[in-house]
Formats: structure tokens, sequence, C-alpha cells
């Protein structure tokens, strides 16, 4: 008798925690996380040069995406359908008025901070492009848990084969969720906005 009250009371113990823990939510295009995540700490600059950490990050919400700018086919569609997507929320009165865009270059190489400028802002005046030095980049892709891996292609030259994850910070710069490919624009508009909630205050 004493074993099976024990276990009743570990039990009763463990599903009134998780009675307190609130509901996950449920997402059509990707993972809300159970906890959020901060970043580890790295130093990369943004299209005028100025230095970014994950603090200048906070205030308002973020989708990340790693990528690069010689990139010919998944960066383009990626950054084009989060463009869109921002534009489309910036109308609505839900709390994501404020939301941006990041490109974290995985090629620092090539992709200058005038790069990055006259690349981003063909997908819209809103977006953040960040890069840096070579070991800055990795540290940031630490942060985030992305690969990323440069490819010689034959004749000279070379590309980049990277992850196509995307993720969502949240107004203090902690990963909130994580969306996989393939995306669609009204299922991910839909996730944000059932997350808006939790993604804390507006700052514009």
């Amino acid at each position: 008798m004493t074993a099976i009250a024990l276990a009743a009371a570990v039990a009763g113990m463990y599903l009134a925690r998780s009675l307190d823990q609130p509901a996950l939510v449920q997402l059509e295009s990707g993972t809300a996380l159970p906890v959020p995540g901060a970043l580890t700490p790295f130093d990369l600059v943004d299209t005028r040069g100025a230095p970014i950490a994950p603090a200048q990050l906070q205030g308002h919400p973020t989708l990340v995406f790693f990528g690069f700018t010689y990139c010919p086919d998944v960066c383009p569609t990626t950054l084009a359908l989060l463009a869109g997507v921002q534009k489309q929320l910036a109308a609505e009165k839900n709390g994501l008025a404020n939301l941006k865009v990041a490109l974290i270059t995985v090629d620092p190489e090539r992709d200058t901070p005038e790069q990055m400028g006259r690349y981003i802002s063909s997908f819209g005046d809103d977006l953040i492009g960040l890069t840096g030095s070579a070991p800055e980049i990795v540290n940031a892709q630490k942060s985030f848990g992305v690969a990323a891996a440069r490819v010689e292609l034959a004749g000279g030259g070379y590309t980049m084969d990277h992850s196509a994850t995307v993720f969502l910070l949240d107004s203090q710069a902690r990963k909130v969720a994580v969306f996989t490919p393939p995306l669609r624009p009204a299922a991910l508009a839909r996730d944000l906005q059932k997350l808006a909630p939790a993604l804390g205050g507006a700052a514009s």
C-alpha cells in the first residue's frame, strides 16, 4: 500500500505541474518552443556597419533566416516570402506591426555590409541585413544551431550549402519558434498571429 500511495502522490504532483504549464501553441508550418531560448553572444554588423549583438535585436519580434546574397534560389524565394508576410501583418491590428525580418549571411567573404544593403533593399525597406567576420558568423550560426558549408564549383568559384530554417525571436531576442520548409505564406501568417501574444511588448 505504501508503494502504491507513493506512486499516486508522484503522479499527482506530475499532473499538477503539467496543468500549471501553458499549453504549447500548435503551428501549421513550424514548432513553438516550450521554453524561450536565449541567444549566445555574437558580434555582427548591419548594412551601415553598425555593431549588432543579440541585445540590438530586442524591442520587436524578428524572423531570422541564414543565407547569402549569391544564393540562386532558396534565399531570394524565402526572403520574398518573409517580406510579403511582414508587409501583410504590418497592415493588420494584431500586435505584429513591428515584426522585422533579418538575413544573416553565411558567406562573409563576399557579403560585405554594402553588398548586403543592396541585396535586401530589393525585398523591402524594413529588412535587416547582418554580416561580420568569419569567426563571428560561426558564433551566430552556433547561437541558432545552423549549419553551413562552402562547396567548391567546377571551373572555379563556390556556393554555400546551408540550412533553410526560419527562426522567430520574441521582443527579448529569444528563440520562441522554428519554421521549416516548405513555407506557405498564409500558414506562416496564421502561425505568427497565434504566437503574437507571447512575443512581448511592441516597440516600433
